[in-house]
């Protein structure tokens, strides 16, 4: 692998807890797919990891629980003819999804307070607009 795949700060995918399977792929490659084992599986157990801290573990586990099979997170990736490169997309795939997933919330949106002077300016133009079009109506025209 090219080096520590950075969740974010200092945190890295511990290298131990990876687990990685391969078998067939079905995609690109002609014969070549038949015979070799390019796709590539990649297992985290995220309820059981000690690599994250606490915090970071009880975000993620909550944000990906649509994912996890028994706390364990698993990653696919057979977009390439080499077992190589599958095996970075999936390690890269992973590390993101695991930085998406601790990212801190956004900070709550504060409603806006609407100025006196901009409600007022408003309300007198409304006035206005209703004078200028109560004029036009037809008394006094015959």
């Amino acid at each position: 692998m090219s080096g520590p795949h950075v969740i974010r700060g200092a945190v890295v995918l511990p290298e131990a807890e990876l687990v990685w399977r391969f078998s067939r792929s079905s995609g690109p490659g002609g014969q070549h797919v038949n015979t070799s084992d390019s796709q590539v599986e990649l297992r985290f157990d995220l309820g059981r990891t000690e690599a994250l801290p606490e915090v970071w573990k009880e975000r993620a586990l909550e944000r990906l629980a649509h994912r996890l099979t028994d706390g364990v997170l698993s990653v696919r990736a057979s977009d390439h003819r080499s077992q190589w490169r599958n095996r970075e997309t999936a390690a890269v795939r992973l590390a993101s999804l695991l930085a998406e997933a601790t990212a801190p919330p956004p900070k709550a949106r504060r409603k806006a307070r609407v100025p006196r002077g901009v409600n007022e300016r408003r309300l007198r133009e409304k006035k206005q607009r209703g004078d200028v079009k109560k004029g036009r109506s037809g008394r006094g025209w015959d």
